[in-house]
């Protein structure tokens, strides 16, 4: 069957855009969210700011075993069951983690990392299906 072709500025603007994979984005949000939590704590605690890394790593590895383990690229701004996973995982490793290399593993640095890893993790992804409900206009 042989279609012409519309070349004209009103059919290239009715095309469908190609969607960008949400993956990405949703790694990069992850990753700056764990850096956010362990800068936030070094500030608390008046600590070199440039020690960021040595605090974020556990949780990074922590990061990266969830997104493998739970196959996040299939749906990453899920909360449930995805992102409460992803949460837990990522405290459970880099708590692990710590205690392997001589980092405190206090029972309130468990807690208060448990709640702002809680909160800033499923947090975002809340906000992003709030966002994505808004935009559709539902």
């Amino acid at each position: 069957m042989h279609t012409p072709l519309d070349d004209s500025p009103r059919a290239a603007s009715a095309a469908p855009r190609p969607r960008t994979p949400a993956w990405p984005v949703a790694a990069v949000l992850d990753v700056a969210v764990v850096l956010l939590f362990a800068a936030l704590g070094r500030r608390a605690h008046a600590l070199d700011p440039l020690g960021v890394l040595e605090t974020a790593w556990p949780f990074l590895a922590g990061l990266a075993l969830g997104w493998a383990a739970w196959r996040l690229p299939r749906a990453p701004f899920a909360p449930w069951p995805q992102g409460v996973a992803l949460w837990a995982t990522t405290v459970a490793a880099g708590m692990v983690l710590r205690a392997l290399t001589g980092q405190g593993t206090a029972p309130s640095f468990v807690l208060v990392t448990l709640g702002v890893l809680g909160a800033l993790l499923l947090g975002t992804r809340l906000a992003v299906r709030l966002l994505a409900r808004v935009r559709r206009g539902g």
